[in-house]
């Protein structure tokens, strides 16, 4: 995957509290730059789900899979770039791939794939994804390979 392909990023600054004692960033943190990510890519094709959305809708989404590879330490106070694609889109579920790249390098530091499963806030089941938000994710969804 070259970033080139990539259309949507979302930007930190690694904090002080991010690190452990390696001076490198701990790694429960990654999945927080992962779903931070996730939520504002969200925003920016314009599906909220947060806020009053999570009283009102009859939907939300589970996670059921998360993987986080490590290529690289990141450090503080680095700037990082989390990349955010659609791998696939289910019937119930979609799958994301992310990538968090340093600056301007070319090979990501990370990466990652998360799964959720959309589901019916009341029973808790799986069910389709509606298709207004299949047409949304549509144009960020990766080339089959």
């Amino acid at each position: 995957m070259q970033k080139s392909d990539l259309k949507f990023s979302f930007q930190f600054r690694v904090r002080y509290s991010e690190i452990d004692a390696q001076g490198i960033v701990f790694n429960a943190h990654y999945l927080t730059y992962f779903d931070t990510s996730i939520t504002e890519f969200f925003r920016s094709i314009g599906i909220e789900f947060g806020g009053q959305d999570v009283v009102t809708l009859d939907y939300d989404y589970h996670l059921v899979k998360s993987v986080v590879e490590y290529h690289a330490p990141i450090y503080f106070d680095e700037i990082i770039d989390v990349y955010v694609a659609v791998a696939r889109i289910g019937n119930s579920s979609l799958t994301f791939q992310l990538f968090v790249y340093v600056a301007d390098e070319d090979q990501p530091r990370s990466s990652g794939e998360i799964i959720w499963v959309h589901a019916n806030r009341k029973t808790g089941k799986s069910v389709p994804v509606p298709d207004d938000v299949r047409e949304k994710l549509a144009p960020y969804v990766l080339p089959s390979e």
